[in-house]
C-alpha cells in the first residue's frame, strides 16, 4: 500500500472541469479587464469555453491528480 497520495493542485480544479469524454475544458483568458479597447466580436468569442491543446492535457490531468 503506498504511503503517500498525490494532491490535486486546488486551482486547477477550479478553473479545469473533465468532460465525459476525458477532453479538459476552459475559459479563455483576456476577459477580465481593460475591455473598452477590445471589440464586441473579440469579447464574445472569450465568452465561450474551449478544450485543452493535447500538450497541456496530460499535465494538467497530472496536477488535478487523475
Amino acid at each position: 500500500m503506498a504511503k503517500n497520495k498525490m494532491k490535486s493542485h486546488r486551482g486547477a480544479m477550479k478553473r479545469l472541469h473533465v468532460t465525459g469524454s476525458g477532453k479538459v475544458k476552459r475559459n479563455k483568458a483576456y476577459k477580465s479587464h481593460i475591455l473598452t479597447k477590445k471589440t464586441a466580436k473579440r469579447k464574445r468569442g472569450l465568452r465561450k469555453a474551449t478544450t485543452l491543446k493535447s500538450a497541456d492535457l496530460k499535465r494538467m490531468l497530472r496536477s488535478m491528480a487523475r
